[in-house]
């Protein structure tokens, strides 16, 4: 068992999840933009940059959604360890809060490349 200040970990899940939702909204609105967009005439090369930009918002949406779940199930996982285990986590869920900020430092890092380059993309097409 590992002794840890528990409500600092579910401050950080509650965190991770706000800006999860966060950049959920931040995508959809993407979505919608390259669907006004998509409506106008277009080269093929724009066509092709649309079915890219169309298909990356799709996944990183499942990925969002994946991720924001992952953490709920994490954030349920340490409730329940907390009142078993008189407070103290397990060092596997410690180590799964660890590799849950990994993955979440990458999916943010990758929507924030994502989203740059849809706004350098939809500059360059005005």
């Amino acid at each position: 068992m590992v002794q840890t200040d528990i409500s600092q970990l579910s401050r950080e899940c509650g965190d991770w999840r706000d800006t999860l939702r966060s950049l959920r909204d931040q995508l959809i609105g993407c979505q919608s933009q390259l669907q006004t967009f998509a409506s106008r005439s277009l080269s093929k090369e724009q066509l092709t940059a649309v079915e890219h930009f169309h298909n990356q918002f799709h996944i990183q949406l499942i990925n969002i959604h994946d991720l924001k779940q992952a953490v709920k199930a994490h954030e349920r996982r340490m409730k329940f360890e907390t009142t078993a285990h008189e407070g103290q986590l397990t060092e596997e869920t410690v180590g799964d809060h660890e590799s849950l900020f990994g993955q979440y430092e990458h999916l943010t890092s990758s929507l924030k490349d994502l989203t740059q380059e849809f706004t350098d993309f939809t500059h360059r097409s005005k």
